[in-house]
């Protein structure tokens, strides 16, 4: 068929990967950095001109990058909304990341509809700082003349892919980023207007929602555009699981998903219900505390770096000697204790070592992403393989315990741009479903990430018993903390 581009327009760069069509190959790589102020005090800005965005893409394309490319696959950060006016023109800087400002906002917006529970059950999932929904409230109550101006809502995603069309009058967007807004549920497929009139003031114009295969249209040289997505439904796509498998992301917190057929509502709201890239589901679950527990202890056992603490993790053994630390250093979302403080139980004398509180930290991160995967579970959710990602993932303590206490085959893809992969996968989707070449409901198979693979074996049991010290300690503590 030829070749295809995937472009990921990351919350500090853009990526580009030129893939074939055919086996999923990357052929070229593209990089370049948004050329971004910094924010005063250090930290990514909550305001950034949507322009930033184009500059870097013009840059990561340069050389001849895209020579000989049919199609483009267009993935970016979630949750970055750019409100426009009647014109076309950006209203103020586009609205990005897990803005602090917007946290007020979030607790108007959740008692305005009556709870977490109704959230749950109208959109599948309540709304954090995070949320496009909750930046609208936040404008409206900040910045009213600007929320007034404010006619049209796009996210980075949309907002790209209508720059590279020429800014028509047709605006879409795509089920995944949908589904993260606040104001779409992927249970009914639909939007929720009134809920964007309740967090903005009044109505705007939304983006059409595309199927995962259609196509968004030709740029003016007649390039074809895919839907594109958010950047978590494109690393998803890229890493190709499906059904069976969950994602277990080790940065300071935690998330873990897994595609499932049917949207879940949970009234706790400890699951956010996603759409993927393909016409299934992504329930999310997230944790407040991953990898900053472990460098928490590493900086109280006064070790350089976490490869220095998972040697030290390594001399202790499964269960560390009786000691159990429960992680919840910054509070914790799953479970929702916001306002508690990490645990650290079992303390004897023999166990008082550093190699034991080292390994303790490994099981207490591990365990805790176990409970949120159990949340899943619990649902109904199959998992039979866990992809771990993340630098943590290739620490020797992280791969000796995941395995047996997820419970599961655990699999350690090698470091690649699985969003900009996913972004070109679909692009090379709705390229061959315009030719007719493809199924518009099948994906093109592409060859699997490269990748470790991880069994339980033996350890099965010693990990689960593991997971139980870890469990009853958790009960102890907060008693009842995962029922509703």
């Amino acid at each position: 068929m030829g070749i295809v581009a995937g472009l990921d327009s990351s919350p500090d760069f853009t990526r580009i990967v030129v893939c074939d069509t055919d086996t999923g190959a990357v052929l070229r790589q593209g990089y370049a950095p948004h050329p971004l102020e910094p924010r005063e005090g250090g930290g990514r800005p909550s305001d950034v001109d949507p322009q930033a965005w184009l500059l870097s893409l013009g840059d990561a394309a340069s050389g001849g990058l895209l020579e000989g490319v049919q199609a483009i696959g267009v993935s970016a950060q979630a949750g970055a909304v750019v409100p426009l006016d009647t014109q076309g023109g950006t209203v103020r800087p586009a609205l990005v990341g897990g803005d602090k400002r917007a946290q007020v906002a979030a607790a108007d917006l959740v008692d305005a509809l009556g709870g977490r529970q109704a959230w749950a059950q109208s959109v599948g999932c309540v709304p954090g700082a995070a949320q496009p929904v909750t930046k609208l409230r936040w404008l409206a109550k900040s910045e009213p003349e600007n929320a007034a101006r404010t006619a049209v809502l796009l996210q980075a995603h949309d907002w790209l892919v209508w720059q590279l069309l020429g800014r028509p009058v047709r605006r879409t967007t795509d089920r995944g980023a949908a589904s993260g807004t606040g104001y779409w549920s992927a249970a009914t497929g639909s939007y929720r207007p009134d809920l964007v009139e309740l967090a903005l003031g009044h109505h705007a114009m939304l983006p059409e929602v595309l199927g995962p295969s259609d196509a968004a249209g030709r740029t003016p040289e007649g390039l074809l555009i895919s839907a594109g997505t958010g950047e978590t439904m494109a690393a998803a796509f890229g890493l190709g699981i499906g059904l069976g498998d969950a994602v277990v992301s080790l940065g300071a917190s935690g998330s873990v998903m897994a595609v499932h057929p049917e949207a879940l509502v949970d009234p706790s709201g400890m699951i956010t219900s996603l759409a993927d890239a393909t016409g299934m589901h992504l329930p999310v679950v997230t944790t407040t505390n991953a990898v900053r527990a472990l460098r928490g202890a590493a900086d109280l056992l006064g070790v350089p770096d976490l490869e220095a603490l998972s040697e030290l993790a390594m001399k202790s053994t499964p269960g560390s000697h009786g000691l159990v630390l429960l992680p919840y250093l910054e509070g914790e979302r799953t479970p929702s204790l916001p306002h508690t403080a990490g645990t650290l139980a079992g303390l004897r004398r023999e166990s008082m070592k550093p190699e034991h509180l080292a390994r303790a930290a490994f099981e207490g991160m591990l365990c805790a992403l176990a409970d949120a995967l159990d949340v899943l579970r619990g649902r109904g959710v199959d998992v039979r393989r866990v992809f771990l990602l993340g630098a943590a993932a290739e620490l020797p303590a992280v791969q000796a315990a995941a395995p047996s206490l997820f419970a599961a085959q655990v699999v350690v893809p090698q470091p690649a741009d699985y969003a900009a992969i996913g972004s070109a996968r679909q692009a090379a989707w709705a390229l061959g479903a315009s030719q007719g070449t493809l199924d518009p409901r099948t994906p093109p198979v592409w060859q699997g990430a490269a990748a470790q693979v991880l069994e339980a074996g033996e350890d099965l049991a010693v990990g689960q018993a593991v997971r139980q010290q870890y469990v009853a300690v958790r009960e102890q503590t907060h008693p009842g903390a995962f029922r509703a």
